[in-house]
């Protein structure tokens, strides 16, 4: 696909749906978890997948703070041109919806509002003894100790961990949108985390309608374009 051709397509569009991961934030600064320099390429005692699991959140809860605190925090980040982009198409009335994969919060502190967090979020937090809710500031001020309510609860984040299951809401509110999408752009994403990789499956525009993003090709998709996200969406 030229750059061309996609420009018109999405000129013509007026239900846009955008399903993402962790490529869009890249350009933020966050890193990815499956390239090559990626999260789950490193080394550590104890595997990222281990120490991302509801298990290991309840079983060695410090240990996890530690971790998540320093690997999954980035205060710092900023919504890049793909956030930014994905909002103004949201306020034209061409964009329903955005699903991500991402728990950053970066598409909604760009602008938009009906944004889908499959996995949740870190800017969301609740206690679990009395679940009163906190903001991320209100836990980073723990870190990198356990963070505790004023009830003595320990507080989670709204993160799916390993082991959990996607929020309901979100899953419903992603599938009714892509389901309804005249247009679906997938970017920024290997679509080999599943089950939120096969909301793919609940479009019903045809394979000529669904448009890939990515540093890499993926197969089974005719219309791509190959490079950074923010600068071809």
């Amino acid at each position: 696909m030229t750059a061309a051709e996609y420009k018109a397509r999405v000129a013509d569009a007026r239900k846009i749906v955008f399903f993402g991961g962790a490529g869009v934030s890249t350009e933020s600064g966050i890193p990815d978890f499956r390239s090559v320099d990626g999260l789950y390429s490193r080394k550590y005692t104890v595997p990222p997948e281990t120490v991302l699991s509801a298990e290991y959140f309840y079983s060695h809860t410090e240990e996890f703070y530690k971790f998540y605190f320093d690997k999954m925090i980035f205060r710092d980040a900023v919504p890049n041109a793909a956030h930014i982009k994905l909002a103004e198409w949201e306020m034209e009335g061409k964009l329903l919806a955005v699903v991500t994969q991402n728990i950053d919060g970066l598409h909604r502190a760009a602008g938009s509002k009906n944004v889908f967090e499959l996995h949740g979020t870190v800017e969301s937090n609740r206690c679990l003894r009395c679940g009163k809710r906190f903001g991320l500031n209100d836990v980073i001020r723990f870190a990198p100790n356990v963070p505790i309510c004023d009830c003595g609860g320990i507080i989670k984040p709204d993160v799916v961990l390993y082991g959990e299951s996607l929020p309901e809401a979100a899953v419903n509110g992603a599938a009714e949108a892509i389901s309804d999408a005249d247009l679906l752009i997938i970017g920024g994403t290997s679509l080999t985390v599943y089950p939120a990789a096969g909301f793919v499956g609940y479009f019903r525009g045809g394979a000529d309608n669904i448009i890939v993003i990515n540093i890499t090709e993926l197969s089974g998709f005719k219309n791509s374009l190959i490079g950074k996200i923010g600068e071809l969406l």
